[in-house]
């Protein structure tokens, strides 16, 4: 997605975000350009609060005057922005190639509105060829994964399952948990697999959002396409 497409979606992003709002804030190139929209509008005179779903963007937003709460202080959201790695056409989403998908989904969850913006080459028919990250715990994560394989092989899905690194290091999250990344090719009941997955002691949560948006904005060179629910 180029530097134009991120700014016409933050842009129309924005559009959305009134005085007073509790904000949830993403993680990713594309909001980050939401950011720094936000920090300008702040500057003029706007006023929210905004909880964060990872210490990358609470750093981005501390640098440009974003100020922030907890959700422990505000309850709910007004609104959440954030980004997506795959979109279907029912708006379910796969989300968690950065890593901060467990914070990502507690933050949707508990906000009245999400908007996702991305680029076109996020939409898909089906889910699953972008690989389905799932948050576990480090303790005896070896066998966690082993279960997930064979719980989905249970229904029908096979396929592989590798654990991320950063390095030679495994990648932690910033709550300090591993992610493991499965493939099982196109995912033809999103819902059933997510409930399978999170059902797995060990297993945090999973990159599978679904029945969470009600509107995704993607960014074109001249202008914003909107898909609402």
């Amino acid at each position: 997605m180029s530097q134009k497409m991120k700014i016409v979606a933050a842009k129309e992003a924005i559009k959305s975000v009134k005085n007073n709002m509790n904000l949830g804030l993403g993680t990713g190139s594309t909001v980050d350009e939401f950011l720094k929209l936000l920090s300008f509008e702040i500057k003029n005179g706007l006023n929210i609060f905004g909880v964060v779903t990872s210490e990358k963007t609470r750093l981005i937003s501390e640098d440009l005057g974003i100020p922030l709460t907890s959700l422990k202080n505000v309850k709910s959201l007004d609104l959440t922005v954030d980004g997506a790695d795959e979109i279907d056409p029912s708006l379910s989403l796969i989300k968690g190639g950065g890593g901060a998908l467990l914070r990502e989904k507690i933050i949707a969850y508990n906000s009245k509105k999400l908007i996702i913006i991305a680029d076109k080459t996020k939409l898909v028919s089906k889910l699953g060829d972008f690989t389905l990250p799932i948050e576990v715990s480090p303790y005896e994560h070896e066998v966690t994964s082993l279960k997930i394989m064979d719980k989905l092989e249970e229904i029908g899905y096979g396929g592989s399952i590798k654990l991320r690194f950063n390095g030679v290091n495994p990648f932690i999250t910033d709550g300090g948990n591993f992610i493991y990344d499965l493939s099982i090719g196109l995912i033809g009941e999103p819902y059933i697999i997510e409930q399978l997955l999170n059902s797995i002691p060990g297993v945090f949560e999973n990159g599978l959002f679904i029945n969470l948006t009600n509107k995704v904005i993607i960014g074109e060179d001249n202008q914003a396409q909107v898909i609402e629910k």
